[in-house]
């Protein structure tokens, strides 16, 4: 660090103020919600309800429940209680049959023959079979549709079905992360996409262990037991309620209380408040999932390199992990999680002020500048942006914090069909790759091909060399190449900094402690198909 004087001090007050806030609103917070101190003796009070129907509360709303367009996390977690794919994951985050009882590649990586399980039906009756699938690829291609998996099934030229249970894709050039998208897409009923159309969202259909019941925006999605489940035993519950509940401290009311079984994510902060209680259990693990800020390249005076530069040198790394996650995660070293595939880490951006400042008075804003940083509207994004705002203020950037419910601010950054149309300048927000691989990690966030709304790359960046790699990395069949390849990405992109790099995420979730099955997997996703109350 090379802080000094004035400056450091400012920075400690800051700091300080951040903190004494953060722990007045959390008490704030738990008065009158059923949430008192954490005491050595406390206990927590379980409300009356049927032990077959368990609540999950989570943080945001979400987004869709189309399966073929879903790119938010909890979007995804609500799809995969009704739907499958050929492939899923398991906790690992390993790729694993589902739908397709094996699979076979050939030698140049152009041809996949899946074999699928028999005697599946969907909600609605229809059978599972290699036409269903077929019909679900059709619909991801279909340009007309603009669906977000659209892209990872760019590169499938057929789709032939030589009986019921066989379904051979072949790809123009190879993929080597082909099998991963495989386990992003869900397959639909047939009879769901010609009946329902543009309405899948809201009549989801699929084979999964739970079927749709009704979703409410902002208020609740239920889902409930599929009877003619294919898979013997399960689910061990009878409905699933997932409530949106931004506002931490409600979470934690809830969890206490037992008017929600399972928590996620919970509060860094008021880990400690539960953690010893009886009836209750934390969760931790490492994850996938970075925290980062978006800096629009193609917008002033973000289309400066010195300028994002100075943005990443200005902001204490350690002081967030501290402050914003209460020490719960990781400084960020790279574009992606150390426990992404093909993770490369990275040097430098370590926090120096003066640096900041010498960055910025080269690139003609000695006196820093005025801006706007998006985000939604949970507490902890909340808290994230203003520490954000607190530390570039030192550096004169004055930062106006605009916080949005996820659904507004999705269709305010979709709404630009060009990168002039763009009204987005920084934008504080999360990525894993659920797809489990370093495409998933790279290519929607970095490529030129996925600008909004076509994918996430809202940092409109653009690197004719990281655009080749991606597509070499893509069509290599060798690891380590890939491995290199992905390196140079990596590195050209650190440099580069369309992000400030801010930290990579422990996942922690709460949960009843005679609750069992439901886990949240490294990409936080949550996963609920062994859920079952003891």
């Amino acid at each position: 660090m090379k802080a000094k004087g004035k400056v450091w001090s400012m920075f400690m007050l800051l700091l300080i103020t951040v903190v004494v806030t953060a722990g007045c609103g959390n008490k704030a917070n738990n008065e009158g919600k059923g949430g008192n101190t954490a005491s050595g003796t406390e206990t927590s009070t379980p409300t009356t309800k049927n032990d077959k129907d368990i609540v999950i509360a989570i943080n945001s709303n979400f987004i869709t429940l189309d399966p073929h367009n879903a790119s938010d996390t909890h979007s995804i977690s609500a799809a995969r209680t009704m739907y499958e794919g050929l492939m899923g994951f398991d906790e690992n985050m390993n790729v694993v049959p589902v739908l397709a009882s094996s699979h076979t590649i050939s030698e140049d990586g152009l041809v996949y023959t899946f074999t699928l399980q028999e005697n599946v039906k969907f909600q609605d009756g229809t059978d599972f079979n290699a036409e269903a699938v077929k019909e679900n690829i059709a619909r991801i291609q279909d340009e007309k549709n603009n669906l977000r998996l659209r892209k990872s099934f760019a590169k499938v030229a057929k789709v032939e079905t030589p009986d019921a249970k066989t379904v051979v894709i072949t790809l123009s050039e190879p993929y080597n992360a082909f099998l991963n998208k495989v386990a992003m897409a869900p397959i639909i009923s047939p009879k769901a996409i010609k009946e329902n159309g543009a309405d899948i969202s809201k009549k989801p259909v699929g084979t999964g262990p739970f079927k749709f019941k009704e979703w409410v925006q902002g208020d609740r999605l239920v889902v409930e037991k599929n009877p003619d489940y294919w898979q013997k035993d399960l689910p061990k519950v009878d409905s699933i309620t997932f409530r949106p509940v931004p506002e931490n401290g409600s979470r934690i009311a809830m969890l206490k209380t037992g008017e929600a079984d399972f928590i996620y994510p919970m509060p860094t902060e008021q880990v400690s408040e539960v953690e010893g209680l009886e009836g209750i259990t934390v969760d931790t693990i490492d994850s996938t999932i970075v925290r980062y800020v978006t800096l629009n390249t193609m917008k002033k005076p973000f289309d400066d390199v010195k300028v994002r530069q100075a943005i990443n040198y200005a902001i204490n790394k350690e002081a967030y992990i501290k402050v914003v996650k209460s020490g719960l995660g990781a400084k960020l070293d790279s574009t992606m999680s150390s426990k992404t595939q093909y993770y490369s880490p990275q040097t430098g951006y370590d926090y120096d002020i003066e640096k900041a400042k010498q960055l910025l008075a080269e690139a003609g804003y000695p006196d820093g500048f005025e801006t706007e940083i998006w985000g939604e509207n949970e507490s902890e994004t909340m808290k994230g942006m203003q520490f954000i705002q607190q530390q570039l203020a030192l550096v004169g950037i004055k930062v106006e914090v605009k916080s949005m419910e996820g659904g507004t601010l999705s269709d305010q950054i979709n709404a630009a069909k060009t990168p002039e149309e763009a009204k987005i300048q920084m934008w504080y927000v999360s990525w894993s790759p659920s797809s489990g691989d370093a495409d998933g990690a790279t290519r929607g966030l970095f490529s030129s091909e996925m600008f909004p709304p076509a994918g996430s790359n809202t940092a409109y960046y653009k690197n004719e060399n990281v655009d080749k790699w991606i597509a070499e990395a893509n069509k290599s069949v060798d690891p380590e190449a890939a491995k290199s390849i992905y390196a140079n990405i990596q590195k050209t992109v650190w440099e580069d900094a369309p992000w400030a790099f801010m930290g990579v995420d422990q996942i922690i979730s709460g949960k009843r402690s005679n609750l069992e099955g439901v886990k949240v997997f490294p990409d936080g996703s949550i996963n609920v198909l062994n859920a079952e109350v003891k």
